[in-house]
C-alpha cells in the first residue's frame, strides 16, 4: 500500500476525496484513526472484514486522508500504523463553476518527518 499512497504535500484529487468521505467504512476508519493504530487494531475497532479494510485504506490514502507509518517491530520485522492526516477538508466551488478541495493538515514533528522518510526508504528497497 505504501508505493500509491499521495505524498501529504500533493493535493489530493476531488473525487478521490468525495469517493472515500461517501462511504460508511471509510468513514468508520476515519474516526477510529485519531491516534496511529494497526490494521489489527482497526479490525477490531472497525468490525469490517479484513479485504474490505485493505481496500478501504488505500482509499484513504489515495485520497491522502490517511498516512501509514512503518516502525521497526523490537521482535524483529516492521509494524505499519495508520493515522488520520487532516484537521478540516474544505470543499468550494469558484465564480466558473470549478470545484477544488483543501486538506488542511496539522504540523507534523521531526519524529513523524523521519518516520516518513525512513518508511519512503523502505518503499524503495
Amino acid at each position: 500500500m505504501g508505493d500509491n499512497s499521495v505524498s501529504s504535500e500533493d493535493p489530493p484529487e476531488l473525487q478521490d476525496v468525495l469517493d472515500a468521505l461517501d462511504d460508511p467504512a471509510c468513514r468508520t476508519i476515519l474516526r477510529e484513526t485519531i491516534e496511529p493504530m494497526t490494521a489489527n487494531e482497526l479490525l477490531d475497532a472497525c468490525d469490517i472484514p479484513k479485504s474490505t479494510l485493505y481496500r478501504k485504506l488505500e482509499l484513504l490514502s489515495s485520497a491522502s486522508l490517511v498516512r501509514e507509518q512503518e516502525t521497526i517491530n523490537p521482535g524483529g520485522g516492521r509494524v505499519t500504523y495508520y493515522e488520520r492526516s487532516f484537521e478540516d477538508v474544505t470543499i468550494s466551488m469558484d465564480d466558473t463553476g470549478t470545484f477544488s478541495v483543501n486538506v488542511d493538515r496539522p504540523p507534523q514533528s521531526t519524529d513523524e518527518r523521519l518516520a516518513d522518510i525512513w518508511s519512503m526508504m523502505g518503499d524503495e528497497v
